[in-house]
């Protein structure tokens, strides 16, 4: 049959299914209204959108999955695109074993977000194992779970955030570096969806565009702000929020939709040290993953914060945004404000305190400072952001003595400007090494690291022809020492990512930052300018 008749009978098979449907009930109806509305109920009615093509033909409706092995388990997410009411919801996990398919488990697909998580324990974490998601006759979705590297001497860390939905194409330069490049492990920070009320078609754009770079290696994904539906996040516990914004602290939308995203974003990783939810019975899943003699802490930076509104003096045209050069610090820094929340406090204690031998990497959605000082354009100089984790100051030393008696460092995102901080507790220099990637599509809210008196701090990094680093105080009269940072006059207007070698033999950490639009395959392919920063991890 010719090519042109292949086409039009897959187009009547697919306006089929749809007629098909157009008048049947969805057998599940969502908690939720006015978000996720592409994705649940009757999605089969549903124009076409701008994010995804959701009516996809059924032999390519396993999207992608994700998975982690940690302590012998083996945790897989199966992302399905939408199912029309007559589907099986049912998936089935197997493994290639001498050259066959074995079947190991199956599970149902949750119709609020189409996920579903296959648990395995026991699993042999000494060799690669192919491993296929199948649903139906023709479905399925190939993949590779590797062995763990305890053997290799450097584990390699990939960590990308912030995907701006102001470029919905794919992210092949990504895709070709970083399989280029070959890490153990990669991590998106955060934002991988910014379209707010509508995830799931968000969420399969996202594994639409990355889904090469984790189909044969262990990823963790964390939710951060854009991708629960608010342009800022202060969780406070759980409670709801009825300020525009959300700087009262909170969630907007409903928590079943909340649940939805974290269900879908967070599902693969080991299970959470502490389970027990949050008020409206929203979950939790800060925990550890421990991965060639590697330990990395997965914190939830927002969800236990307060929120800045009613609670502190506002200083300018924002709750969350100081303008003022003058005000006090401490103003802000009152008693019984939260920042992690005491229950992560206390993991970070039991985390750094076990395991000793392992080098040991904190992962979280932003940085433990003020970073930048131009927010969105240039006329917008803020001299303190309160969505940043330099406040409360009392919390982010808190938070920063543990991470520091844990011999760890800090990567994160968020910032949209790449970042490479010593950070000072009592002093310079005395806390924790912190490396913020870069945006992976930047031409959203750009930030700028620009010193109003435009002059060098104390103690300038020697080693780079940027022209602001050394010692300096953020707006929350927080101690950092800048080391080197992306502005967006750089390379790819600084989007890109992160790369960090974490060497176990010489217990040193070299950050590498690489613009979007480089290829990493060529010979002479540049990082960002000040990059790359090796740093000790042993003090």
């Amino acid at each position: 049959m010719e090519k042109p008749l292949l086409r039009l009978l897959f187009i009547l098979i697919l306006l089929g299914g749809a007629c098909t449907a157009r008048h049947q009930n969805p057998p599940v109806i969502a908690p939720f209204s006015e978000v996720d509305t592409l994705a649940t109920n009757d999605w089969w009615n549903r124009a076409e959108n701008p994010i995804i093509n959701l009516k996809v033909g059924r032999d390519s409706i396993i999207a992608f999955g994700l998975y982690t092995v940690s302590h012998t388990t083996l945790k897989l997410s199966a992302q399905l695109y939408p199912l029309y009411p007559e589907e099986t919801r049912e998936v089935r996990l197997e493994i290639e074993e001498n050259g066959a398919w074995r079947e190991l488990q199956r599970q149902m697909v949750n119709d609020l977000g189409w996920s579903a998580l296959f648990r395995i324990e026991n699993w042999d974490d000494t060799q690669d194992i192919k491993y296929r998601i199948r649903h139906g006759k023709k479905a399925s979705f190939e993949g590779l779970v590797r062995k763990d590297p305890k053997e290799k001497e450097a584990i390699v860390l990939a960590a990308l955030s912030c995907n701006s939905n102001k470029d919905r194409g794919l992210r092949e330069s990504y895709v070709r570096n970083i399989n280029f490049q070959d890490p153990d492990l990669i991590f998106f920070a955060g934002d991988q969806s910014y379209d707010h009320t509508e995830h799931t078609a968000a969420w399969l754009k996202f594994g639409l565009q990355f889904k090469e770079t984790f189909r044969n290696r262990p990823a963790i994904t964390i939710p951060d702000d854009h991708d629960i539906g608010q342009g800022n996040l202060w969780g406070e516990n759980g409670k709801v929020s009825t300020y525009p914004g959300g700087a009262d602290g909170g969630y907007h939308y409903s928590p079943e939709y909340v649940k939805m995203v974290e269900r879908c974003q967070t599902a693969h990783l080991p299970d959470p040290f502490d389970p027990t939810p949050i008020e409206q019975g929203i979950g939790v899943y800060y925990t550890n993953l421990v991965l060639g003699g590697v330990d990395f802490a997965i914190l939830e930076d927002r969800k236990f914060k307060s929120g800045p509104e009613g609670k502190i003096p506002q200083q300018g045209p924002r709750p969350d945004h100081i303008r003022n050069p003058e005000y006090d610090p401490a103003s802000i820094d009152l008693p019984g404000l939260t920042l992690l929340g005491d229950r992560q406090l206390q993991f970070l204690d039991s985390w750094g305190s076990q395991n000793a031998d392992a080098l040991k990497v904190v992962l979280s959605q932003t940085g433990f400072c003020g970073g930048a000082h131009i927010h969105g354009t240039l006329d917008n100089r803020l001299h303190a952001d309160l969505d940043s984790n330099g406040w409360p100051q009392t919390g982010r030393n808190k938070a920063l003595d543990k991470i520091k008696k844990a011999h760890a460092i800090h990567i994160a995102g968020d910032q949209h400007l790449a970042t490479v901080i010593k950070h000072g507790i009592t002093e310079f220099g005395d806390g924790p090494w912190a490396f913020v990637v870069p945006a992976s599509v930047n031409d959203y809210y750009s930030r700028w690291w620009w010193p109003e008196d435009e002059q060098a701090g104390a103690h300038p990094n020697q080693n780079t022809t940027l022209p602001w680093t050394g010692d300096y105080f953020d707006g929350f009269g927080n101690r950092i020492s800048m080391m080197a940072y992306v502005n967006p006059e750089s390379p790819s207007h600084g989007g890109g990512y992160g790369l960090i070698r974490l060497n176990k033999k010489t217990k040193q950490a070299t950050f590498e930052c690489w613009p979007r639009n480089v290829d990493v395959t060529q010979p002479g392919a540049q990082q960002f300018e000040g990059w790359p920063i090796t740093v000790s991890m042993d003090k």
